[in-house]
């Protein structure tokens, strides 16, 4: 038994003639016969009487008519979610970013994406980049945006943008009207870090090995879960800080803090989309993986008044 069997069955039933229905869904009246001649063979009963002037449903054919038109409905309403699943009408997306992209960068991109598909709900979801690694892994997130690079092979891990780390501190710092300073005068102040699993924490580490600057030679006096938090603490004099550009440029430009550059080092990095290997036909994902790769967020900022347009 197919849906063409049935499909045939009830158009037969509805009018009341192999000829018309054969007209109805562009087959030919013997292809019709073979259909209901093969769901019969299958049903062991006969569904129709058959006479010159009409064709009539015998007992078996009206038990099993109301049943399937019932299965019909559920399968073109089957077919019609796909559809719009398909042309991306309806649907969900679970998005999972770092604190960088989660806070500063895809409220607005989000933003664009839903104007384009007002149909698919959207739920974002914000930690460090390796509780998002995990939550795509266990495939609790469709797509994340996070500071490190993944390499496991059951994820799939695409550079995205490019992002800049620098060095904060508020205007009454000594250093406040200094352009750059060498990496090592780092020793001489109190610092605050991201919490261990965060991108920006594990940047900054590689950088500075790299530099021959060990990361446990700084005066580190605080560890702070965000960096909303981070430039607050700099913002109260409690510290000086290195975050992404993307975070300390408004407050630049508003001349509440002081953005310095590193003489012998530059702190660079990427931003990375990562998904699941396999997506399970996760229409509204792909989607919004292409629009994040037609966003040139650098393009787009306008350094003049600090904020994206």
């Amino acid at each position: 038994m197919n849906f063409k069997q049935l499909e045939t069955f009830l158009r037969v039933v509805e009018w009341q003639s192999f000829t018309k229905a054969a007209q109805h869904l562009y087959l030919s009246q013997p292809t019709i016969s073979l259909q209901i001649k093969a769901l019969e063979k299958e049903l062991q009963v006969i569904l129709f009487q058959r006479n010159e002037k009409k064709v009539t449903l015998t007992e078996a054919g009206r038990l099993f008519y109301p049943e399937v038109k019932q299965i019909l409905h559920h399968y073109y309403n089957i077919q019609a979610g796909l559809e719009d699943l398909k042309e991306l009408k309806t649907g969900r997306l679970m998005i999972g970013a770092s604190t960088i992209p989660g806070e500063y960068l895809l409220p607005q991109i989000i933003g664009d994406f839903h104007h384009k598909y007002p149909g698919i709900k959207i739920n974002l979801r914000i930690s460090d980049s390796a509780s998002i690694g995990a939550k795509v892994r266990h495939k609790e997130i469709d797509v994340g945006i996070v500071g490190l690079p993944f390499t496991e092979d059951d994820i799939v891990c695409t550079p995205w943008i490019k992002d800049y780390l620098v060095l904060i501190v508020p205007p009454q710092h000594k250093w406040a009207q200094l352009k750059s300073i060498n990496l090592k005068e780092l020793r001489k102040e109190p610092i605050i870090i991201r919490e261990p699993g965060s991108g920006t924490r594990r940047t900054i580490e590689l950088l500075l090995e790299k530099k021959g600057v060990s990361f446990k030679d700084l005066k580190v006096t605080m560890e702070l879960g965000s960096t909303r938090a981070i430039i607050t603490a700099v913002l109260s004099g409690t510290g000086i800080s290195i975050v992404s550009f993307f975070a300390a440029h408004d407050l630049v430009g508003l001349n509440k803090l002081s953005l310095i550059s590193f003489k012998d080092v530059d702190f660079k990095r990427y931003l990375y989309i990562i998904h699941p290997k396999k997506w399970w036909g996760n229409f509204a994902a792909k989607a919004f993986f292409s629009f994040l790769k037609t966003k040139n967020i650098w393009a787009l900022y306008d350094t003049k008044s600090g904020s994206l347009s």
